[in-house]
């Protein structure tokens, strides 16, 4: 038993929350435990310079951790982004990217924001679960002026989650303290449908052989599959796929 009541095979509690900003197209609070991020994503008609008259769309995304978010409380960042936060708005923008349509999407960006309003492990990979549902939200808001709007330019769903070796055991879902003691730990990003996007592992201490990769991998599959199932029943009818 884990030190917050769970099995290791248990992910933390999690909730959605749809539509909890107006402005945006798209915008869910989602939480894991004491880890909460805010995902909105808004549409631009427009794409970057680079991609111009190029028939393509484009997805980006943006990460940021609020000041009271941690203890002691976390500087701004203002003039210069953070190598940490430079990276981690990358992971999320190649996940998210890994399961869209970009030319059906038409001449247009997708902006996802993902906010941390409070930290206590796996924002990243937090970010991404709800920053599909906040995608989804906002697809379904531009539908009618998709160059096919029969369909929405999805070819999965994607979530993500992180698995640790903490002590002799392996735990899904690690809390900010199961993450700072783990001998290994690997953020694992994932379709609906089980395919791999992104892995990101490291040994801390001892390198691992492919035997405990692959119980890594399975256990992170495990969990995937049970966000594929939250983020499906918090999107409820308006999930892209038929039942």
């Amino acid at each position: 038993m884990r030190g917050d009541g769970r099995t290791w095979n248990e992910l933390r509690p999690i909730t959605i929350q749809r539509r909890f900003t107006t402005a945006s197209a798209g915008s869910v609070l989602i939480s894991a435990g004491r880890s909460i991020v805010l995902c909105t994503a808004n549409v631009e008609p427009q794409v970057p310079a680079w991609l111009a008259d190029q028939g393509s769309g484009w997805l980006t995304a943006e990460y940021s951790m609020l000041p009271g978010s941690t203890s002691p409380r976390k500087q701004r960042e203002r003039s210069r982004v953070e190598g940490r936060t430079a990276e981690i708005q990358r992971l999320i923008g190649r996940s998210l990217r890994g399961v869209v349509d970009l030319p059906s999407l038409g001449p247009r960006t997708i902006t996802i924001d993902c906010d941390v309003l409070q930290a206590d492990g796996g924002t990243r990979t937090l970010s991404i679960t709800g920053g599909f549902i906040a995608l989804v939200d906002a697809l379904r808001t531009i539908q009618a002026e998709l160059p096919n709007p029969e369909r929405l330019p999805l070819h999965d769903s994607v979530a993500a989650v992180s698995v640790a070796q903490w002590g002799e055991d392996l735990v899904l879902d690690p809390n900010q303290q199961e993450d700072n003691e783990a001998a290994v730990d690997f953020n694992v990003i994932m379709t609906g449908s089980g395919k791999f996007v992104e892995i990101q592992g490291t040994a801390e201490h001892e390198p691992f052989d492919r035997l405990l990769l692959e119980r890594i991998l399975d256990l992170a599959a495990q969990g995937i599959a049970e966000l594929t199932r939250l983020q499906r029943e918090a999107l409820g009818d308006d999930w892209p796929w038929a039942p």
